[in-house]
């Protein structure tokens, strides 16, 4: 069956519900703040520590997200309420918590389901069917994409092939819910931009697309491998680690990306991923800062 029944929702919730286009990045450039006209969400993966210790709650993460960082958009990982997918009570009170606080749902990032590239063919169809769950979740949650994974074991090749099948489904069913699958360069054959972008080109399906992400490129270009996967681009990880005096992350030239990003004519979400050490607060609000400094500055500008 391709389709699934849906969670319900209630009255209340549906009338206050967000709801989001397919293809993430349709939409003008708006302000997050007044500081300059850029569109800032944030990662959960950011606050990982915080999540993992219990220092932070699960259902708070998006009361942090608007309270300590006055962003209004989040995208949730599905590692820290991985039995969570189909608890109507644990996904009703994010849902309600979101929405209180004025904070759109964007995506869940999906690890950890199994191999979409799986060449095992009965495999493979697990794997595309322990996404389904996450699909209904997003739909439910308001998103208007799931982040996936084009893993699997064998040749260039065999996995390409692998992942164009099990991508293709996938999409299949969540284009019945409103719902992108955008697959991220998260190691293996996907930290090549060129094998990515020419692993969706053969998918061909709408609501199939990327989740370009500033590092996880290994020894690839990350600049040329952003290029590449732009195209195809539903959402953007700007992944940061560390940053000098001048407040300039030390691994990836954030100017030299959005330039990138604008002339692809992107204009969605742009999701902090901090990935440092030491106080993850402090990392994301640097990240912040940085993204909005430099479009103040021009590097990202609406039309």
């Amino acid at each position: 069956m391709r389709r699934r029944n849906l969670l319900q929702v209630g009255a209340g919730l549906a009338a206050a519900a967000f709801t989001a286009p397919l293809f993430g990045n349709s939409g003008r450039i708006i302000t997050n703040t007044p500081g300059g006209p850029v569109k800032i969400s944030l990662a959960q993966w950011s606050l990982h520590r915080q999540l993992r210790s219990g220092t932070l709650k699960v259902l708070d993460f998006p009361i942090k997200a608007r309270k300590a960082f006055a962003i209004d958009a989040v995208e949730y990982v599905n590692q820290f309420f991985s039995d969570k997918a189909r608890d109507q009570n644990f996904l009703s009170a994010l849902k309600v918590r979101a929405i209180d606080h004025g904070v759109k749902s964007l995506l869940i990032m999906v690890d950890a389901e199994g191999d979409l590239g799986n060449p095992n063919t009965s495999e493979r169809q697990q794997a595309v069917e322990n996404h389904f769950q996450w699909v209904e979740a997003a739909k439910y949650l308001g998103c208007h994409s799931i982040r996936v994974n084009a893993g699997g074991q064998g040749s260039n090749r065999e996995v390409s092939s692998a992942c164009r099948d099990g991508l293709r489904a996938l999409s299949e069913f969540a284009l019945d819910f409103d719902i992108n699958i955008v697959v991220e360069n998260h190691g293996g054959y996907s930290a090549s931009g060129l094998w990515l972008s020419q692993l969706l080109q053969s998918v061909d399906m709408p609501n199939c697309g990327s989740l370009p992400d500033f590092g996880n490129f290994g020894d690839y270009d990350r600049y040329l491998g952003v290029e590449q996967l732009m195209p195809f681009a539903r959402g953007i990880s700007a992944k940061s680690f560390s940053f000098d005096k001048q407040g300039n992350e030390t691994n990836t030239d954030f100017a030299r990306m959005l330039r990138i990003i604008q002339k692809a004519g992107y204009k969605g979400y742009i999701g902090i991923e901090y990935e440092g050490a030491g106080d993850e607060d402090w990392g994301i609000k640097a990240t912040k800062e940085l993204l909005l400094r430099l479009s103040r500055q021009g590097e990202l500008h609406s039309e």
